[in-house]
């Protein structure tokens, strides 16, 4: 079986400095209880919901209106057998214009479908990007976890596991 990376895509009318800045407020779409940088190369991060899941990201790549890449320095996940499926892999953010609107392109390089988690990240990387950061970009406001607050539908499942 060929490895697939999980991506999705969105595309809005706001710039690419608008989807660049959207991006690097990681705590206006993710979580607010993001702690650490989130704006500058090599900035480190720490995110956690519960006691379910928790990493710590670092942007390794960051090219204003053009492309941000945190790599996942460490992992935890309550629900699966290897809890640092994560770890050591890439979260790219490429931004590009086409036709007048701008494309976000979210790619998880090493989440792949052999990945016991795939489904449920899948599922919450595709909620984040496609409601959330999309918000974020064009309204001003995202749908963030916040304490206490799952945001996907997966989340509030095992939360209660």
């Amino acid at each position: 079986m060929t490895n697939k990376d999980f991506t999705t895509a969105i595309s809005v009318d706001q710039s690419p400095e608008q989807v660049f800045n959207a991006i690097n407020n990681v705590r206006g779409w993710w979580s607010e209880e993001i702690e650490g940088g989130t704006t500058q190369l090599n900035d480190v991060f720490n995110y956690h919901y519960e006691d379910v899941h928790s990493c710590r990201m670092k942007i390794i790549e960051s090219i204003p209106g053009k492309k941000v890449v945190w790599l996942v320095l460490d992992n935890f996940f309550k629900f699966t057998k290897d809890k640092t499926e994560w770890k050591d892999t890439r979260i790219s953010f490429e931004i590009s214009g086409n036709d007048g609107k701008t494309q976000l392109r979210l790619t998880h390089l090493g989440l792949v479908p052999e990945y016991e988690c795939f489904e449920i990240c899948r599922d919450a990387w595709t909620s984040y990007i496609q409601n959330s950061l999309r918000n974020l970009i064009t309204t001003g406001k995202g749908k963030p976890n916040g304490k206490d607050k799952p945001q996907t539908e997966n989340e509030k499942k095992l939360s209660t596991n």
